[in-house]
C-alpha cells in the first residue's frame, strides 16, 4: 500500500508516472536518474520551463524508439501512407474514397460510433417486387379489351349518329320528303259464331219439313237397257241429273247449300269409295257424298225380271239420293250422333230405323212429284207398290232389324208418295211403332 502524505490521500510519489523517476527502470534494467519534474508555484496547475538535462541521461539509453505492436484485431480505415514526393515534384492526389486535405470523418455520424448513430450506413433493404398469379393478370387484360372494344363501338355509334336529330339533337335537320297519308283502314271483320243446334232441335224442327214440294222436273227414265256393268253405271249416271235438278230449290229454300253427289260403282269386296259398305247391297258414304250402286245384283235382276229391275233401280236411286239430302241439311250427321250416345243396342237400331225409313220417304216424294215423266203408272206402278210394301229386316238373311219392318216401309212410303213432300217424312217426331 503507498504511504498517506497529509496533501494528498494516496498519492503517488513524485515522478512515478514519468521516465526517469523514481522507481522508473530504462530497458536495460537500471534506474534512470533523473529529477523529477516539479510544478512551478507561479502558474499553478501548469507545467513549469523545460530545461535541458545534462549529464543525467545515459547516452547509452538512448535508442531508438520501437513501433508499437500492431493490434491483430485492429484493421485501418485508410491504409500505410504513401512515400513522400520527390522534391520539385508536382503533386499527384491520392486516388481511392479519400481526397488530398480531406478530414476523416469523426463524431456522431463516423462508423466508429455506429452503435449509438442516428442514421444506420447500412443500404436500406430493398422490398421485393410483388408477384401476381396468372389468373388475375388474364383477368384484368380480358376486362382492359372490353373496355377498349366498348369504347370503340361507342366510338362509332357517336359518329354514324352525328346525322341523326335524334339521337344528336345537335345534327343539321334532315330534309324528308312529306310521305302520302295512308289509307283508311277497312272495318274489322266480325266473326260470328254460329250458335249450336242441338240434334233432336236438327231432326224434329228441320228447315227441309218447311220447303215445300219436290220440284217436277221434265226427266224421263233412260232408254238404256242395264244388261252390262257399263250400261248399269252409264242408266245411273243418266238418272242423277234429274235427281238434282228436282232436289236443288228445296235443299237452297231450306237455307242449305246445294251439293250434287257421285256415283261409284261396287267391284267386289273393295269399293272404289273411301266408305266400305256391305257386298252387294247399295248404300250412301257421306265422306266422299259417294252412291255406292251394287250392280251385280242389278244385272242379275234385269235378266230375271226386266220391269221389276227398273223399277228397283228407280227406287234405289231414290232412296240413296234420300240420304245426301239428310247429309245436306245436316240430318245425317246428327242422327249418327244420337245413335252413337245410345245407351242399349235397341236404342242404337232404332235411330238407324228412323233414319233409313226417312230416307225412303224422301225417295217416294220425289218419285211422287215426278211419276209422269217417268212413267209410273198403271203395271210400273203396282211394281213399285209391290216392291215397297216387300221391302223390310224381314228380308235380311242376318236378321238386323236397323232398315225397318216392310209395314213401315210403306207406312211412310205411301203418303209421301201422294203428297210429293218432305213434310210427310219426319220420323224423327213418330212414335216408336211407326219406327219399328
Amino acid at each position: 500500500m503507498p504511504e498517506e502524505h497529509p496533501d494528498g490521500a494516496g498519492a503517488p510519489e513524485p515522478g512515478h508516472f514519468m521516465p526517469g523517476g523514481a522507481g522508473d527502470v530504462l530497458p536495460d534494467g537500471s534506474r534512470a536518474g533523473l529529477r523529477p519534474l516539479t510544478l512551478s508555484r507561479q502558474m499553478p496547475g501548469s507545467l513549469g520551463k523545460a530545461r535541458e538535462l545534462h549529464g543525467t541521461v545515459n547516452p547509452a539509453a538512448r535508442r531508438k524508439a520501437q513501433p508499437l505492436p500492431t493490434d491483430p484485431d485492429a484493421a485501418g480505415e485508410y491504409g500505410a501512407p504513401p512515400p513522400a514526393p520527390l522534391a520539385g515534384a508536382p503533386l499527384i492526389p491520392l486516388t481511392g474514397t479519400r481526397r488530398p486535405g480531406g478530414s476523416r470523418p469523426v463524431g456522431w455520424h463516423s462508423p466508429a460510433s455506429r452503435t449509438g448513430a442516428q442514421f444506420s450506413a447500412d443500404a436500406p433493404l430493398v422490398k421485393p417486387p410483388r408477384h401476381y398469379s396468372k389468373a388475375i393478370i388474364v383477368t384484368l387484360s380480358v376486362l382492359v379489351v372490353i373496355m377498349l372494344t366498348g369504347a370503340t363501338i361507342g366510338g362509332f355509334k357517336l359518329i354514324d349518329s352525328y346525322d341523326n336529330p335524334v339521337a344528336n339533337p345537335l345534327a343539321r335537320p334532315s330534309v324528308k320528303n312529306t310521305e302520302p297519308p295512308l289509307p283508311v283502314p277497312p272495318d274489322p271483320t266480325v266473326t260470328v259464331t254460329a250458335p249450336v243446334v242441338p240434334d233432336l232441335v236438327r231432326l224434329q224442327k228441320n228447315e227441309i219439313y218447311k220447303a215445300g214440294k219436290v220440284a217436277s222436273v221434265a226427266c224421263k227414265e233412260p232408254a238404256i237397257k242395264p244388261n252390262s256393268q257399263s250400261a248399269i253405271l252409264k242408266y245411273y249416271r243418266a238418272l242423277l241429273p234429274c235427281l238434282n235438278q228436282a232436289w236443288a230449290p228445296v235443299i237452297k229454300k231450306a237455307g242449305y247449300e246445294f251439293r250434287a253427289p257421285k256415283i261409284v260403282l261396287q267391284s267386289g269386296t273393295i269399293v272404289a269409295s273411301s266408305c266400305a259398305g256391305e257386298e252387294n247391297v247399295a248404300y250412301y258414304c257421306s265422306y266422299d257424298e259417294s252412291i255406292n250402286i251394287s250392280w251385280k245384283n242389278d244385272l242379275r235382276n234385269y235378266r230375271s225380271d226386266a220391269l221389276g229391275a227398273r223399277v228397283w233401280m228407280l227406287d234405289t236411286m231414290a232412296h240413296e239420293y234420300g240420304h245426301h239430302v239428310q247429309n245436306m241439311t245436316e240430318m245425317l250427321t246428327a242422327a249418327s250422333s244420337r245413335e252413337g250416345w245410345a245407351k242399349t243396342k235397341a236404342e242404337e237400331l232404332e235411330w238407324s230405323r228412323r233414319t233409313e225409313l226417312q230416307a225412303g220417304c224422301l225417295g217416294a216424294a220425289f218419285l211422287g212429284a215426278n211419276k209422269k215423266p217417268l212413267g209410273l203408272k198403271g203395271t210400273k206402278l203396282e211394281v213399285w207398290e209391290y216392291e215397297t210394301q216387300h221391302s223390310g229386316d224381314e228380308y235380311n238373311p242376318k236378321k238386323i232389324r236397323d232398315h225397318g219392318s216392310r209395314k213401315n216401309h210403306w207406312v211412310w212410303g205411301q203418303p209421301a208418295f201422294k203428297s210429293a213432300s218432305p213434310a210427310s217424312c219426319n220420323t224423327f217426331t213418330a212414335p216408336a211403332s211407326k219406327v219399328s
